[in-house]
């Protein structure tokens, strides 16, 4: 029988801590709550989490820089919440890794869509498949559908979020075509966590930060104007 997804929550407000946690629970899934940095350094040191849900206005250390610090070294997948619904808030948080972003106040629903959409895509990472491994090269590059790993020309891997991945493998497979935003948002995770196409454009710069030495002049990943994005590369697959 398969174990509940561990989901840690790090929001400094009771009430709303016990609303996201009961809403969790309800859902099935276990839940370890902090209402600081440290609660989530103290509970990240002692447990396995599969998904982070991050408040961003927090005492001592903020959730953006929380998120960053997370994103540093694991690619567990975070959703950031905060009573800041300005689209720059939005975009620093996605920017610097988190993988989703909820204003408050939410619906409770959303909030158990947006965690599920994100197990879903996370659970990929661990799967076995029986088959052999798949690979996708380009430009020494090289993508192992399989294990969901990224490596780079010099043979170092590059670290990816679960997004990153699954937006950078369908840009992939689909090599020399134009894939519209809402293309993207369909084949990498359908509409069940509500992506919007800012999300797109965002995971489009962090992969050209990874994947070019210069984002500002992109070499593989083009911008079609009122199209979407074009994967330029040829793409060899085994």
């Amino acid at each position: 029988m398969t174990s509940p997804a561990h989901i840690l929550v790090v929001e400094d407000d009771k009430e709303i801590r016990d609303l996201v946690s009961k809403c969790l629970e309800a859902n099935g899934w276990r839940v370890t709550l902090a209402c600081d940095g440290r609660g989530m350094d103290e509970a990240m040191a002692t447990g396995r989490h599969d998904l982070v849900i991050l408040d961003i206005m927090l005492p001592h250390e903020d959730g953006l820089s929380l998120c960053r610090r997370l994103r540093a070294t694991m690619t567990i997948p975070i959703i950031i919440v905060s009573a800041k619904g300005e689209d720059i808030d939005r975009v620093v948080g996605l920017e610097i890794g988190a993988d989703d972003y909820l204003a408050k106040p939410f619906n409770p629903r959303e909030l158990a869509a947006r965690v599920r959409a994100q197990l879903r895509r996370s659970a990929m990472m661990t799967t076995s498949p029986t088959v052999k491994a798949r690979r996708l090269t380009f430009n020494g590059w090289a993508i192992d559908t399989r294990l969901r790993t990224l490596t780079n020309p010099d043979g170092a891997q590059v670290t990816l979020t679960p997004a990153e991945f699954d937006l950078l493998r369908v840009l992939c497979e689909r090599a020399g075509r134009v894939l519209t935003r809402d293309q993207l948002i369909d084949l990498t995770q359908g509409r069940q966590g509500s992506p919007s196409e800012r999300s797109v454009d965002i995971l489009i710069s962090r992969l050209r930060r990874k994947l070019d030495a210069d984002p500002e002049k992109p070499s593989l990943i083009h911008t079609v104007r009122s199209g979407g994005y074009e994967f330029v590369a040829e793409v060899q697959s085994e």
